[in-house]
């Protein structure tokens, strides 16, 4: 199949844009949160039964009531990704899921 994305030189290029983030994995580390220019993930928390609690913001210390028992990244803008994989090359842990552009539907 031909790529119909380039780089300015001209490059045959695909994005693989960020779909999704295991939680079982993923140890909060934020540095994708980071790299990433697009607002696409945040950080959110989760208690000891693996349930999302929900975003942590950096304004306050909310520790979700003392049920927060560590914080995991979440795609929850999923549609800003461009594709970059800067996110990827950056997370110690691998626990993202990129999809090729070509696979996506819209």
């Amino acid at each position: 199949m031909t790529s119909a994305f380039a780089t300015r030189d001209g490059s045959k290029w695909m994005p693989q844009y960020l779909t999704a983030i295991d939680g079982t994995t993923c140890i909060g580390c934020g540095r994708c949160f980071k790299v990433c220019s697009r607002d696409v993930m945040h950080l959110y928390g989760v208690d000891d039964a693996g349930e999302i609690l929900g975003p942590c913001n950096d304004d306050d210390d909310d520790d979700f009531d003392g049920e927060l028992n560590r914080m995991i990244m979440v795609v929850d803008h999923e549609g800003r990704c461009v594709g970059c994989g800067a996110c990827a090359r950056v997370c110690p842990k691998n626990c993202q899921t990129h999809v090729a552009a070509d696979k996506i539907t819209a």
